[in-house]
């Protein structure tokens, strides 16, 4: 017998449609059950690939007696987190504020107008460790409900009080270099001096993080053994590419298995970037097998990019990826003892042989995979087409561009304003996330390609962008629509492992302002940065990508045109080089053909003397050196 959300899209809710537990999606239909029958709703949100999401609903979700109190006395909602980014955030800051942490699964006690009350994350189904079992916790929260509702009532008024006033307001003070310097010194003074990365276990990626430190030459040496621990660990899949979303060590060697696509997407042009900056064949090596490995295993049909391939296999966690020592001997740092419940997670040895990873791989293949969550999310593919459209472009692989280009197109035409895709069936209104990953991803696949289509692409998002999420008082981005579905408007200053979609916009408007010299995109995204000005002062561990958008306003960008006929050998001085600050031109291209499109609008372009020789123009303020066409003063003047 299926619930309520038998007739979803999404993987997530789909594995919970025949539990026993009467899920109803998030949604009006909900909220009216709820206050029809005066009922709290129980608010469950977590994700496909979350390990400790299918311990929970093994234990108690599918578990008769369970589900039945959860079915008498609440009115039990499901959400995927990455469906509704937007809920997630509202409620994982209602759970922080209750608990002092967060995590998923995660468990929220509403009322029927979806105020949080009560909050934490897994509960077991037997009382272990000092947790209460979870049927105990929904009898006193239904008891609470019944004798000490206003109670209740009043902490939830608290807890919104709490999420209101956690985005700060922008300030007067200054925007000023010494908050970068300030910062990278902040950041730095967590890293380990020998394994890498930042903190103890367990250790993230942290790839906004590695980002704005690639912009400080203090940050080479922790940047550049952060870069290559991970690279050579058991975090980073050493047969088929990729990295897995944490290390639960302080070694990188044992990772919690799940892969996610912005994971994946970010670390990809972090390396790329790195590459550019450093030269190392490691990281160029890591970026291309980082994206193949999503070209292989991760590409929707219609051109897409899918969500994430699960931790589990066959019902056990990391299965898919472990190696006895015969299998693997000697390669691979592998032992007979192993590294992992007497199993081996494979860590990388320079002199691995190509035969021996090729053999394994196949091998591999022969296992059952982990579950995938198959579903195209606008905002996660906005993030894997700029790495594509980046990669392509430094590296020369024409491929990786014709993939940014393709999937770039499946958004743009298969989910037009839309978050999510799968099955056929395209739905919920895109949100900031998606208009800003999208505009910087199709502004890197205009650098890319010269077609004037993503330009125009980029331009279009982020007016809607401000058009629908821009705060015309305070300054800043919400996540959400002013008509949404949520009991309060946020807007995400703080980051996670995705970046800030306020700081991606406020960093975009700042290059589209130039290249267009407009004010109306470059004014929001300085204004924006105010907003972030007491985290990037207090917290820059949790506001990297702000602090790169900072970077880039307090910096003179580089304004570089290309005219005439396009030169690969000029083009190469600017995509080979670590550059970020900067904004590219050249006579705009027609997809599909070399034919030039429009320059209009294009104020790096106005003025530039066109000729049937290949040229190069580098400006600071619209104020230009001498044209070049040879590739060695070019570089030069780029220095």
């Amino acid at each position: 017998m299926a619930n309520q959300l038998i007739d979803e899209t999404s993987p997530y809710l789909l594995q919970h449609a025949h539990n026993p537990v009467d899920w109803h999606p998030w949604g009006e239909a909900a909220f009216a059950k709820a206050t029809a029958e005066d009922k709290p709703l129980l608010l469950s949100i977590g994700y496909a690939a979350c390990h400790w999401c299918h311990v929970m609903e093994r234990e108690s979700f599918e578990d008769e007696a369970i589900a039945s109190v959860m079915n008498e006395y609440f009115v039990p909602v499901k959400v995927d987190r990455e469906e509704r980014p937007d809920v997630d955030a509202v409620y994982m800051s209602a759970t922080q504020a209750l608990t002092g942490q967060g995590g998923w699964p995660m468990t929220v006690f509403c009322t029927p107008g979806g105020m949080p009350f009560l909050a934490g994350t897994y509960f077991p189904p037997e009382e272990r460790q000092g947790m209460p079992s979870f049927r105990r916790v929904l009898e006193q929260v239904s008891e609470l409900w019944r004798t000490r509702r206003s109670d209740l009532l009043a902490q939830g008024q608290r807890v919104l009080q709490a999420i209101e006033q956690g985005t700060p307001k922008p300030t007067n003070e200054p925007l000023q270099s010494g908050l970068l310097a300030a910062a990278a010194s902040e950041i730095l003074s967590s890293h380990d001096a020998v394994n890498g990365g930042f903190g103890s276990a367990p250790k993230f990626p942290q790839a906004p993080v590695l980002e704005f430190l690639l912009r400080r030459a203090s940050a080479r040496d922790a940047l550049e053994l952060t870069l290559r621990k991970m690279a050579l660990g058991g975090i980073y899949d050493q047969l088929g590419g990729g990295f897995a979303r944490y290390a639960v060590d302080a070694t990188w060697t044992v990772p919690h298995f799940e892969k996610m696509l912005y994971d994946n997407a970010q670390l990809a042009r972090v390396y790329t970037h790195a590459w550019q900056a450093y030269k190392d064949p490691l990281y160029k090596r890591i970026a291309i097998e980082t994206l193949e490995y999503l070209l292989r295993d991760m590409c929707d049909e219609g051109g897409g990019f899918h969500s994430s391939e699960d931790a589990d296999s066959e019902g056990e966690e990391g299965k898919f990826y472990l190696w006895d020592y015969n299998d693997v001997a000697p390669h691979y740092g592998v032992t007979p003892e192993g590294n992992f419940e007497g199993k081996n997670i494979l860590v990388a040895e320079e002199s691995v042989p190509d035969e021996t990873r090729a053999r394994l791989l196949a091998k591999r293949n022969e296992r059952v995979r982990p579950g995938k969550d198959d579903k195209v999310l606008a905002s996660w593919n906005g993030l894997a087409i700029a790495a594509f459209a980046e990669a392509g472009a430094a590296f020369g692989r024409n491929d990786f561009v014709i993939a940014a280009r393709e999937a770039a197109t499946f958004v743009r035409d298969t989910m037009p304003g839309l978050h999510a895709y799968r099955a056929g069936k395209a739905h919920i209104d895109a949100l900031l996330e998606d208009h800003a990953y999208m505009a910087d991803a199709a502004f890197a696949l205009w650098e890319a390609t010269f077609e004037r289509e993503w330009l125009d692409l980029a331009s279009a998002l982020a007016r809607n962008a401000i058009d629908l999420f821009a705060d015309t008082k305070d300054g800043g981005f919400f996540a959400g629509r002013a008509d949404g579905d949520l009991i309060v408007r946020q807007k995400e200053i703080v980051e996670s492992a995705t970046p800030s979609p306020g700081a991606v916009l406020a960093l975009v408007l700042q290059r589209l302002g130039l290249l267009l010299d407009s004010e109306t995109f470059k004014k929001p995204g300085v204004d924006a940065l105010r907003l972030a000005h007491i985290y990037m002062d207090r917290a820059p561990h949790a506001v990297p990508t702000w602090l790169c958008a900072l970077d880039f306003y307090l910096s003179t960008p580089k304004e570089i045109a290309f005219t005439g006929p396009l030169d690969k050998s000029l083009l190469a001085v600017v995509r080979e080089r670590f550059l970020p600050n900067k904004v590219v031109a050249a006579t705009p291209q027609r997809s599909g053909g070399d034919r030039p499109g429009e320059a209009d609008g294009i104020a790096l372009l106005q003025d530039k003397p066109s000729t049937d020789e290949a040229q190069a123009f580098v400006c600071e303020h619209f104020v230009c050196k001498a044209p070049t066409s040879d590739p060695n003063e070019l570089s030069k003047q780029l220095a």
